[in-house]
């Protein structure tokens, strides 16, 4: 049996020579401690401070600060960001040759994401994010004058405009089914399929949404719309490294999503999954040759950029698989219950979530109090950061830790909820 203080010894943490100098937290240390667990439960790792403490020791992090707003972008470990540092000093020598070595070694992180995600490695190619994958297929798919385009009105904003550029320009139809939040899947499932018209070629939603983290039946509506001669554009831009599923188990047609969300990879990181049958037939956003027609790597025609943020997807994916899929998932779920559970008993509280489907987002409400009013008296006072959605229908603080969070500062987040629940929000200057 595995020792905590054995533990503790084998890394280095224990003894006077560690007291005199702090360990250098990496990727062996997350494995050590994950192969510490190895026989446990995730649900059971998910509630152990021991184990996550090693994962928040592998982050230089501002702990003045309470990031809760991690489903814009989250910071990467240590190993990640000294890795794109380390490729960026190379690249700079002398751009035209390293670089070019660099973007050579491409095919690395497309034939690990592949694996890890579940698609074929000439299914796949990198972006800089999911507005660009997602764009490549919005622009890409053959639409005519007539055409119609279901998607709902909580997609992303940017998608949203996308395709209301296609309909001002090409005369396409875009229909945006409504729906109550949270909803369950069946009815969602139910809303899309009371809306497919003849005329309808795409059906585009969120695996997950940015605003309440709603989950969608991926698979039953790509197999809905196949049956129909549809196809399915899915935006997984906070879904993958956020929960396990592979992309091929959704049987969607195209699947975008971003890498410095949920993977902690650096900026400019994402993916496109193009169902191969799909690829020669989807136009890419900047023009290819001929020859690339059915070249998953067309749509990665960009120009010059910086390869350094792609070469670090490894080191990126490495930290996620070392942690495992199932025991992030079951700790950003513990975390969100531990606030949430605490919360929900207020009558003022409303949580916009369904908590039996979230991981790590979830939106909550204070009744009768303005939310962006209460996002800047959360940042005023608690120096806690919250993303703040405001619609007509509903609003809230979208609340987003990751597995370097700690139980100190959730509870924090949960405190200083309370005491403007009690006290009101202080006066406007």
């Amino acid at each position: 049996m595995w020792s905590r203080r054995a533990f503790l010894r084998t890394t280095g943490t224990l003894g006077t020579a560690a007291l005199a100098a702090p360990a250098a937290y990496g990727l062996d240390e997350v494995l050590a401690a994950s192969a510490a667990l190895a026989d446990r439960p995730a649900s059971d790792v998910a509630a152990d401070e021991f184990y996550w403490r090693e994962i928040q020791q592998a982050f230089t992090l501002d702990r003045t600060l309470l990031n809760f707003n991690n489903g814009n972008s989250c910071p990467s470990p240590r190993v990640v960001h000294d890795a794109l540092k380390r490729y960026l000093d190379y690249s700079n020598q002398a751009p035209v040759y390293h670089r070019g070595l660099l973007e050579q070694n491409k095919d690395t992180a497309r034939r690990r994401l592949a694996a890890e995600f579940g698609c074929e490695m000439d299914e796949l190619a990198i972006t800089r994010n999911a507005s660009e994958a997602l764009q490549i297929a919005q622009n890409g798919i053959d639409l005519a004058p007539g055409d119609e385009v279901l998607t709902t009105e909580q997609d992303y904003g940017r998608m949203l405009t996308t395709w209301d550029q296609r309909k001002r320009r090409e005369q396409i139809v875009v229909t945006q089914i409504n729906f109550p939040v949270p909803a369950t899947q069946d009815d969602l499932y139910q809303r899309f399929e009371r809306a497919i018209t003849p005329r309808t070629k795409v059906l585009h939603f969120c695996h997950i949404t940015n605003l309440t983290g709603q989950i969608f039946p991926v698979q039953r509506l790509a197999r809905l719309a196949r049956e129909r001669g549809i196809l399915t554009v899915v935006d997984g831009a906070h879904a993958v490294a956020h929960f396990p599923y592979k992309i091929r188990d959704l049987e969607c047609d195209y699947y975008g999503t971003s890498l410095h969300k949920w993977l902690l990879a650096p900026h400019n990181t994402g993916f496109l999954f193009v169902r191969r049958e799909n690829i020669a037939k989807t136009w890419p956003l900047q023009a290819a040759p001929t020859r690339q027609t059915s070249d998953i790597r067309k749509f990665e025609e960009v120009g010059t950029i910086s390869v350094g943020p792609f070469a670090a997807i490894n080191e990126a994916l490495a930290f996620h698989q070392a942690i495992g899929a199932d025991r992030k998932a079951a700790r950003l779920r513990y975390l969100t219950r531990r606030w949430a559970d605490r919360l929900k008993a207020n009558p003022r509280i409303r949580i916009h979530t369904n908590l039996d489907e979230a991981y790590g987002l979830a939106l909550v409400q204070i009744e009768g109090v303005d939310s962006a009013k209460l996002s800047k008296a959360l940042w005023d006072k608690y120096r806690i950061i919250t993303a703040t959605i405001m619609r007509e229908d509903y609003q809230g603080l979208r609340i987003t830790p990751n597995v370097y969070t700690t139980l100190e500062e959730v509870d924090t987040f949960a405190m200083a909820m309370e005491d403007f629940l009690k006290s009101g929000l202080p006066a406007a200057d």
